[in-house]
Formats: C-alpha cells, structure tokens, sequence
C-alpha cells in the first residue's frame, strides 16, 4: 500500500508544486480561452450575436491547443506518473476527461465531427488549474508554520570571544560550548544556558504561553526565544538541528505527512473512483452511441470524467491535517502521529506521571515552624544562611524562599514577621554527607539536616515542633530541622519542604472532567503517603505509588485490561515504555525533549491543561475530515449520473465546462469547511 499512499491523492502528489506556477498558467489560459468562447458558435447563437474575421476557424484549434498542452501539461505529467507506478487517481482522472475533450474538439476541426468542442476544452482546463492553484494556496498557507519557525531565528549571533570581545557571526559558524550574547529584545540564536544575567523571556513560540518566563544563571533557553527586558550570556550546548526549534519543526513536518485512518479510506476511495469513472465514462459512451448520439456520447463520457475528479476528495483529509497540526503548533501541542490525534478522542482514562507534569518536579517550602522565643522568618534566615554554600536540592529550596523578593514564603505558614529581613551571612560552612550541614553565623554554630542528623547529635525534637512535624512527614513532605550546637544541642527550627502541586494541575483535572473523562489516574515511583496527598489535593480517582520506571507500563496494561482507552502523560525519558503502551502516549515539557519518540503527542510546555487542547484538537480535526469525506463522497454519488445523462429526457444535462465548475465548487467547499478548524481554541 505504500505506493497507493504516495500517488492515490492528488494533493500529495503535487502539494510541493509552487502556487505561483498554477497562478501563471490560470491567467495564461483564462486570457486564452477568452477569444476562445466568444468566437465559439455554440456561444455566439446562446447570446444571438455574430462574429466574422479572416482565421475565425483557427481560433478554437490554434488557441485552444496552446491551452491544452501548456495549461493541461501538469494534469498530463501528474497521470504518467499514476500509470507508472500503477496507482490510478486524480491526476489521470482528469487527464483523461481534457484528452477526450482534447481528441473530440479535433476531430470537429477536421470535419469527422460536428461538435464545437474547444470553448470547453479550454474552459475545463482554467477551471481545473483554478481549483489546483487555490488548493496549493490553501496549503502553502497552512504549512506557513514550518517557515514561520524558521523566521524566529535571528541572521546573525553575538558571540563572546575568548578575550570578551564581541563579533557578530553567521547561525551556522556557531558551535557547542561558544558564548554568545543576547541583547534585550533580542532573540536567542541556539539552544543553551544562561551563564550570565537575567530577563523575563517570552517563550510564546515553544510553548504557546504568552506571558513572558523569568529565566536567570543556570536555566536552559532554547532557539527563537526573545529576551524582553534585559541582556543575557548564554553557553551554547545545541546548534543546527539539534535546537529545540528544529525539532518542533520535524515534528510538524511529520505530523503533516502521517496518514490516519481518514487518510487511509480517502486514499482507497480515490483508487476506487478511478476504476468507477472509467466504467461509468465507458458505459456512459457506449449508452449513448447505442442510442445513436455520437455528439452526446463524447460529451456526456467527457462530463462523467470531468465530474468525477476527486479534488475535494484529495483535498478533504489533507488539508484538515496541514490546518490542524499548524494551529496545534502554534499552540504548543506537537502531533507525531495522525493515529494517536485520532485515538484521543476515543480516551476514557488519563495516567498522569506525578513529578514534573502535575507537580513541578522541584521542592517548594511549604511550612515553617520556630521553636518559643524564635519566629518563623528568623529561623528561616539562619536557615538559608547555612545552606547558602550547598548544591543540595532542598537547600536551594530554603535559599530561595528566604530571598528578600520571596515575600509571598508567608503563605507556607511564617509568623512573627516576613521572611526578608536585615541579611545574614554564615562562614565555615561544612557539608556532613548524608546528614546535612553546619555553619557559623555571628559566631554561634547551626547546624540543617533530617532525622539522621538529629540522631547523631542526640537531639530531641521539642513538642511545639514534633506535632506540626509529624503531620508533614504523613502527608508525604521532606522535614528539615535546625539546631543549634553550644553547650547543649537544641533543635529551634523545623521546615516542611515539597515537589509543589502546579496549580495548572488542578485546572487540568477539571477541564478533563468537563470533557468527560471518567477515569483520572497518577502514577508515580514516590512513597504511598506523598502519592496519596497529592491525588487527595487534585481530586484523582487512582494512584499507583512507589512504581519503578520499568514498571510503568505494566500499570497502563492494567488499566486497559479494564476496558479503558488510556491516555498516559509523562516526561518521555523515564516514561518512555509507558508512553509507548498507552493508546495515546503524550509527552510534556518544553526544551529538546521535544523529540521524544515514545510519544504521538508533545505537549512543548510543561502545562498538562494541554491535554484538554489534543481531546478538543482530536474531535474538531476527526469531525472536519468526516465531513469533508461524506461532502465529497455524497457529490460523487450524485453528480456522476447527472453527468451521464440519467435526466436528459427530462432536460437536465450538464455540459463538461459546467461539470468542471461544479468540480470546483466542491473543492472549495472542502477548503472552506477546513478553514473553519481555525475557531478552534486549544490554549488553557
């Protein structure tokens, strides 16, 4: 079938042609076939008027030959193409129905008939390459969003020499490990990390999310990216078609050419229309010439092939996925695989990995409790002056929420004060592994760590942070605590940190209720108690808690055993065989994971409210292609008898030029029924 699949649509066939070449050969053959109708006979006794010039004869055969070969040569070189590689569609269809025609109207010249042809010669071959150059401009127009990516890149970077000179270079003289400069409203040439300032950048073209991301040392931005508000140095780690914005743009490439279900019926229908054509145009002919109407035998089989092209059948399923997989895009969801767009409409269950889609995968000061005569902001001061020194996760977590612009800590539970305050500085710090670390701070000694920390300096914890303590730890949250060493150890402080909920997240569930999904499950390799917080504060129907990655898809087998469609949602590195099992596999996360090949579907940002956007993608794309497929089947159905003369005893006749309007008609009908996917919304 893989041939069938390259030549059955027309569209495929020739959707890489440039409109620019139809748009040329229409206007050559409209001002063609002009003097070709007004000098035609047939024309001038409709409208009872009469022309007579030296050579009159010779317009229709001269002009209208030219408008053949020239106008019809696409048609003609798509059909040879057909019958080489023995998959019969559009192209031969129609040429065909102008070769017939063609053949016809020379006879006429030659006197073997009396049958003014060629105004309809010409006429079906303008309207044949209006109908394809409108097609292609349709097309170029949704597949606008490949270039459009490409136009995000800037021409030239800024690139930071060795000596801190900056020279501006080519994108492609760039390579990994070089320093480049990003000036504010700039954007960022390739795909790095930021080494030097910070700036809110808008990452709209990647994830769909207009509101600008502050991105500072350390954070990772990718290709296409805009500084808004200030300068950025940048180490390149990915260039060319390693960058993130290369990868989004195979993707939509690859969605774009992936043949669905719909894909696949229309592609039969096409080769099956061929052979009904031909046996209709056949039988049409043979009718007729019984009857002993040469003339009309020629005209009505010409009509019959001329009707029967399958433009709008050729354009009805394509055109739906260029539209759909662009907007997709634009809308920071990726689609790899038509079939599992198809699927998700389908889905009744949705397995949510927990850190890093419905959590934030990053732990979040959550609680803090100080011991009598200390207050909350006090004790986290000292708490993040200790850990100031540590890579650690968790002290990352204290460093952060007690930054002066961190005010909103408050909210995890401070008194006695906001967390900003007069700033303190530790020395010595010391980094006990596994047990946590110790510093000094106007000259007493603290030391942050968790219960094996507290066991090797023999502290007991007080009851006005035992209880608060106990009540984290059940809910799943990692419990520091900080003590101070003197002549006795005593514990002052105790924090409560955790992998936050996204708040999205809870959007997400109910936007996904309000689609009908059924069952909501997360999965995650976390402790019970974490798993079972989290899935309480969401409001999920299932958890799996403490599953290896390896296990994963054992979980969604199970949930299929059930009778479910499932969908599962993940980061695609760790989840990669679950995502491959699932009916749907949709990875999430912004940056090259984009690429990921376990998945259909690639939500580019971290947002899993974009779940919702593939089910109401899935419905709008499958409900566009069915209709655009009963559209262009029912006018087949009716339009081939009419065009054979089934009513001509009741004076109902359809010429070829007006069988090629009515064509026409139909294709723009699809087009215009595809456009309409445009109302769709897909961002939260």
């Amino acid at each position: 079938m893989e041939h069938v699949h390259e030549q059955s649509s027309g569209h495929d066939k020739h959707a890489g042609h440039d409109p620019e070449v139809f748009r040329r050969k229409f206007w050559l053959s409209l001002a063609l076939t002009v003097p070709i109708v007004v000098t035609s006979e047939m024309v001038m006794d409709w409208f009872g008027y009469m022309l007579d010039f030296p050579g009159i004869g010779a317009v229709g055969p001269v002009l209208g030959s030219v408008v053949f070969v020239y106008g019809g040569w696409p048609f003609l070189a798509g059909a040879a193409g057909e019958i080489r590689s023995r998959a019969p569609g559009m192209m031969l269809l129609i040429s065909m129905a102008i070769t017939v025609a063609y053949a016809a109207s020379l006879a006429t010249s030659l006197g073997l008939w009396d049958l003014d042809f060629w105004w309809e010669l010409a006429a079906l071959v303008t309207v044949m390459l209006l109908g394809h150059w409108q097609e292609m401009k349709a097309i170029g127009q949704a597949q606008g969003a490949l270039s459009a990516l490409a136009a995000l890149l800037p021409d030239e970077a800024s690139r930071i020499g060795a000596g801190g000179e900056i020279e501006q270079v080519p994108l492609d003289a760039l390579r990994v490990g070089d320093r480049v400069l990003v000036r504010s409203g700039a954007r960022v040439p390739a795909d790095g990390r930021v080494v030097d300032g910070a700036a809110e950048v808008d990452e709209s073209m990647i994830t769909g999310e207009f509101r600008p991301v502050p991105r500072g040392v350390g954070d990772r931005v990718v290709a296409g990216t805009v500084a808004t508000d200030s300068a950025l140095r940048v180490e390149v780690d990915a260039v060319g078609e390693n960058t993130a914005l290369a990868g989004i743009g195979r993707l939509v490439a690859q969605a774009q050419q992936s043949q669905g279900r719909a894909q696949v019926l229309a592609d039969r229908f096409a080769g099956w229309l061929f052979y009904i054509a031909a046996g209709a145009g056949l039988l049409t002919f043979v009718t007729w010439w019984a009857i002993g109407d040469l003339d009309q035998a020629v005209v009505r089989t010409v009509t019959v092939l001329v009707i029967a092209c399958p433009h709008a059948l050729g354009l009805a399923i394509p055109l739906v996925i260029a539209l759909s997989t662009a907007l997709a895009a634009r809308a920071g969801i990726l689609v790899k695989d038509r079939l599992a767009l198809e699927r998700m409409r389908t889905v009744d269950a949705v397995l949510f990995d927990k850190t890093g889609t419905l959590t934030k995968g990053a732990h979040t000061l959550t609680a803090v409790a100080a011991t009598a005569g200390s207050t909350d902001a006090e004790v986290l001061r000292l708490a993040a002056a200790v850990e100031a020194d540590s890579e650690h996760p968790l002290a990352k977590a204290l460093v952060r929420a007690a930054a002066p612009q961190a005010a909103g800590v408050s909210s995890a539970g401070l008194t006695g004060g906001n967390a900003s305050g007069p700033q303190i500085r530790a020395t010595g710090f010391r980094s006990m592994t596994g047990r946590g670390v110790r510093a000094e701070v106007d000259g007493r000694t603290y030391a942050i760590g968790g219960p094996a920390l507290l066991r090797e300096l023999g502290a007991a914890v007080p009851d006005d942070l035992a209880k608060p303590a106990a009540q984290w730890s059940r809910r799943g949250a990692a419990v520091l605590h900080l003590l101070e060493i003197g002549d006795t150890t005593r514990v002052i402080g105790a924090f409560a940190l955790e992998d936050e909920v996204r708040p999205e997240a809870r959007q997400a569930i109910a936007q996904l209720r309000a689609h009908g999904i059924s069952t909501i499950v997360m999965i995650t390799g976390d402790a019970r108690a974490v798993a079972d917080a989290v899935a309480a504060d969401l409001g999920l129907d299932e958890v799996f808690a403490e599953v290896l990655p390896a296990d994963k898809d054992h979980a969604v087998a199970a949930l299929q055993e059930r009778g479910l469609t499932v969908a599962m949602v993940g980061d695609g590195v760790n989840d990669a065989p679950a995502l491959a099992r699932a009916d749907v596999g949709i990875a999430i996360g912004a940056g090259t994971d984009v690429a990921i090949e376990s998945a259909g579907v690639v939500l580019a940002s971290s947002d899993p409210r974009g779940v919702t956007g593939v089910i109401t993608l899935s419905a709008a794309s499958y409900r566009k292609m069915i209709q655009n497929l009963s559209w262009a089947a029912g006018y087949n159905v009716i339009a081939i008898p009419l065009a054979a003369g089934v009513l001509a005893g009741a004076g109902i006749t359809l010429s070829p030029a007006i069988g090629a309007i009515l064509m026409s008609a139909s294709t723009i009908v699809v087009a215009l029924n595809a456009q309409l996917l445009r109302r769709v919304h897909l961002r939260p």
